[in-house]
């Protein structure tokens, strides 16, 4: 009879508090609320998180450069004033944003978007990933995104829904919920991926039909919302002591702006 061995192990004891702030770049404050909603059966003892909408003017949705540029700037300076009083920053708008890159220059805690923690946690959990997206024009720009993100390779495409960000909150929830699940669907079916991402901060509580479109709960494939996974990330990281590496391209160029007498922020 084979004996038994006891194997090693260790039960955490940190007490440590943490404090992430999420952002969403628009102005759109259901947005923000639905996904600290998401977050409430997830988040680990000692870990908050807080909601930050962007002030005007920021848009009310972001679905263009233009877009992006101007949340970046609204949100931006409306941060950097309160960043002290968190220690991780979750930017909750599913791109290649410039806020990222722009808080990572600015703040010493770790900064994430939510594409890119979908993407990494597609890459951990599976072989091909595939993107929900709203509609044609988020679907080229996810696309470039991923490329960007060096993950191209690895990507089977996006699917689309043809609503517009602000649609998936005031079109009827079952139309919504329909179109979301058949896009999960035909990328795992039709495209080979065995990890879907919800590519729009508002289908962050879409997860359990997509879940349901194509079989998770057997491990065809796994649907990632990254607001939940990034806030994740970031609680491992702050837990690691890392901060944002200051010695390359995140130093900060406020004492260049500073020089300048250009003392915006």
């Amino acid at each position: 009879m084979r004996e038994t061995t006891s194997l090693p192990s260790v039960t955490g004891s940190s007490q440590k508090t943490i404090k992430i702030l999420l952002i969403n770049p628009n102005a759109t404050s259901s947005m923000t609320e639905a996904c600290l909603r998401s977050l409430e059966t997830t988040l680990p003892p000692l870990c908050s998180v807080t909601g930050f909408t962007a002030p005007h003017p920021s848009p009310s949705a972001i679905e263009g450069h233009l877009d992006g540029v101007l949340s970046a700037a609204a949100a931006a300076r409306a941060v950097v004033s309160i960043a002290s009083e968190y220690d991780a920053f979750l930017v909750a708008c599913f791109s290649a944003h410039p806020l990222i890159n722009a808080l990572r220059e600015e703040l010493s805690g770790p900064v994430i978007g939510i594409m890119e923690a979908s993407l990494y946690a597609a890459r951990i959990l599976g072989g091909r990933l595939g993107i929900v997206a709203t509609g044609g024009r988020s679907k080229i720009m996810h696309e470039d995104a991923v490329r960007y993100y060096g993950l191209g390779g690895f990507s089977v495409g996006c699917e689309t829904t043809n609503l517009g960000v602000l649609e998936l909150e005031t079109a009827p929830r079952e139309k919504v919920l329909g179109l979301v699940g058949e896009a999960a669907r035909r990328l795992v079916q039709e495209k080979g991926a065995d990890c879907i991402a919800l590519g729009c901060a508002g289908m962050t509580e879409m997860k359990l039909k997509c879940e349901e479109a194509v079989d998770a709960k057997n491990a065809t494939a796994q649907v990632i919302d990254g607001v939940g996974v990034g806030v994740q990330i970031l609680i491992g990281l702050v837990r690691e002591r890392h901060v944002t590496a200051k010695g390359g391209i995140y130093r900060s160029s406020a004492v260049g702006r500073s020089a300048r007498g250009q003392e915006w922020l």
